[in-house]
């Protein structure tokens, strides 16, 4: 794969290149702090990996991070996992994130949106009171620095006023979208034991309403933690015996208090998919999602006090904790709370138009729902204020980038960015100032010392290896919640490569310094965006008696498309007919979520594990996605290697019918 190989889709005027903030920002830290004057983005990003501590002072020093306490020095120790970042600072990342109200009190902070497509403006002023209200209602309940306040909410402005509250008190921030049903909720918020749950009645999508007392009800049962509920109406019930109401807790005109707390204090904790059982509770730092995100959204994104951010989302994914901190770079952000395709599949498009979204995100998944839809969103939609278009939770397939190019505007920056939860970033994506060509992410981030490695861990260019970062990243987690040894962290990222994050992912680096991710090189289901675990599917399905055994597999395909089939083993005496298969899709749509329901059901006669019981299930992804057996699983590791060739054959026939 080399750059002969592919002429840019898209090259930045110089006009663009000059004014984008990452270029200042080289210029100013060649002056500052060493950087290379010259020769691009290539040696700024070569700099930044290679003095570590030399570009993580010139970010902070560049988006005037607010230290409370200075820092004794950037890096006091680089080791993977345990590296410590900014040792003896204090700082609150809340205090940040609503700055913009100082300066600029009366412009508008949020844009909230439902399916009426209609925007609500929040003021920077008006967010800095309610959470300075909510601040100190928390600290009221007894909320102190460390303690888990929990969000069971839709994308609405409430959720970002609860985490930005539960910040500045220096608590710690956890939430799931109201699509999760209570057992995948209480399989994350009973491991960080929370002492205080938002959450709303219900939430409306594709045009219905969606009552969740009940689950709320079985919640608070099932979390003995918690000392306060909180209801917020949004389906206009009364609010149930022994919960607080939303408004009466936002209601003062308070100033926000912030506790200044160590750079490492946990700021949130995101979840895994849950794979091989509970999902990994991971904690991330105050002070290092807060340089991180300055430098992705500030100098990758290149965001600043006159853009709209949109992107689209829920409160279970991490791009949602993204989304909110472009509230540090004083942009205002869009909150979408709906379907992204209701009333009809163009729905993002009017949102990023009535909105005036300057960066506008989406899913892989949901632009080629666009290209199959007949979408035209160049001709339908006024689109002259969206600068780049950028997609995540799959690679963007090389149709997508032609779609966008031919169907928004062949002036248009398109950034497909690659990233995870266990980072709250990405590891690879957009920047300003280079070029995009077809399939490709633009570059590996600032400060990220990604390669791509072979099961030896030689490096490799052009070829496809694993997703390998050799360098400690400051939003890398902190530790997982419940893991007291550190040993499943160690386990999850640092147990094939020591001292080297693995991430996962299969890439490609080309010999022009883009990067080409081929998608999971393990078994997480990525559907919309929204990451769950088979564990959870297992769970759910295999309650009911019919289903001796299952096996689920998430399918990225070359298209752009994601396939993903359920393989069931019967109880003796059962069939699998139109009856079972209803139930299977309802107990998935309800007790987990409708995104992951599966697309088809197929009978197997048994289901594969390894020798010691484990379900195989990459195997299985690498031969539906047509590796052949021989390189797609060790036969020795296998219960019954027979069982495999009918996934085999299933590829085939998927493959010529």
């Amino acid at each position: 794969m080399t750059s002969a190989q592919t002429e840019p889709l898209w090259q930045p005027d110089e006009d663009r290149v000059a004014a984008a903030a990452v270029t200042r920002f080289q210029a100013w830290a060649a002056e500052r702090h060493g950087a290379p004057a010259d020769g691009g983005y290539a040696a700024l990003h070569r700099w930044s990996v290679d003095d570590l501590e030399a570009f993580w002072a010139a970010v902070a020093e560049w988006f005037d991070v607010r230290f409370a306490t200075p820092y004794e020095r950037v890096l006091g120790d680089d080791a993977m996992p345990g590296a410590d970042w900014f040792p003896g600072a204090t700082l609150n990342y809340a205090e940040h994130a609503l700055r913009a109200a100082d300066e600029r009190p009366h412009d508008t902070a949020l844009l909230h949106v439902d399916e009426t497509h209609e925007p609500a403006p929040i003021s920077w002023a008006e967010l800095r009171r309610q959470v300075g209200s909510l601040a100190a209602e928390l600290r009221g309940l007894g909320v102190r620095p460390g303690d888990r306040v929990s969000g069971y909410l839709p994308n609405i402005p409430e959720a970002v006023v609860a985490l930005l509250a539960t910040a500045a008190v220096g608590a710690v921030w956890t939430s799931c979208a109201p699509d999760f049903g209570a057992r995948s909720v209480l399989d994350r918020f009973q491991q960080v034991e929370p002492v205080v749950l938002f959450t709303v009645d219900g939430y409306r999508y594709g045009g219905k309403e969606h009552d969740r007392r009940d689950t709320v009800a079985e919640l608070r049962a099932e979390l003995p933690t918690l000392r306060a509920v909180v209801h917020i109406p949004l389906l206009g019930t009364p609010a149930p015996e022994g919960t607080l109401e939303w408004s009466a807790l936002t209601a003062a005109d308070t100033a926000p208090v912030y506790e200044h707390v160590p750079f490492s204090h946990p700021l949130w904790v995101l979840y895994s998919s849950g794979t091989t059982g509970l999902p990994k509770a991971i904690v991330q730092s105050q002070g290092g999602i807060l340089v991180e995100h300055l430098k992705q959204l500030g100098l990758h994104c290149d965001l600043g006090p006159d853009d709209v951010f949109f992107w689209y989302t829920s409160t279970g994914w991490m791009m949602w904790n993204f989304l909110v901190s472009g509230l540090l770079t004083g942009t205002t952000v869009v909150v979408y709370d709906g379907s992204p395709g209701y009333p009809d599949t163009g729905a993002q498009w009017r949102v990023a138009e009535r909105t005036g979204a300057t960066l506008y995100g989406t899913s892989a998944a949901y632009v080629m729902a666009c290209a199959k839809a007949d979408v035209h969103p160049g001709r339908d939609f006024d689109l002259s204020m969206v600068k780049c278009v950028a997609t995540t939770g799959s690679p963007l397939p090389p149709d997508g980038f032609r779609w966008l190019h031919d169907e928004v505007r062949a002036d248009l920056w398109i950034a497909s960015v690659s990233g995870g939860t266990d980072v709250c970033s990405c590891f690879a994506g957009a920047v300003p100032t280079l070029p995009v060509h077809i399939g490709e992410l633009q570059a590996a981030g600032l400060g990220t010392a990604l390669e791509s490695w072979d099961p030896s861990g030689k490096p490799l260019v052009g070829e496809v290896g694993e997703l390998v970062v050799t360098r400690p990243m400051p939003s890398m987690p902190i530790r997982f919640w419940n893991d007291p040894d550190g040993s499943r962290y160690r386990d999850s990222y640092f147990e094939m490569f020591p001292g080297v994050w693995r991430h996962g992912d299969w890439i490609t680096i080309t010999d022009h310094g883009s990067v080409v991710i081929h998608g999971r090189s393990d078994s997480t289901l990525n559907r919309q965006g929204v990451r769950m675990g088979s564990a959870d599917i297992y769970e759910a399905v295999e309650r009911l008696p019919e289903i001796r055994e299952s096996l689920v597999i998430g399918l990225e395909e070359p298209e752009g498309g994601y396939w993903m089939p359920l393989f069931v083993h019967l109880a003796e005496g059962a069939t699998l007919d139109e009856d079972l298969i209803g139930r299977i899709k309802t107990t998935i749509r309800a007790e987990l979520s409708p995104r992951h329901v599966p697309d088809t059901v197929i009978e197997v006669p048994a289901i594969p594990h390894t020798l010691t019981g484990k379900r195989i299930e990459v195997p299985v992804k690498r031969l539906l996605q047509g590796t052949p057996m021989a390189k797609a699983v060790n036969p020795g590791s296998v219960d019954d290697i027979g069982l495999l060739s009918f996934y085999e054959e299933l590829a085939r026939t998927r493959k010529t019918g």
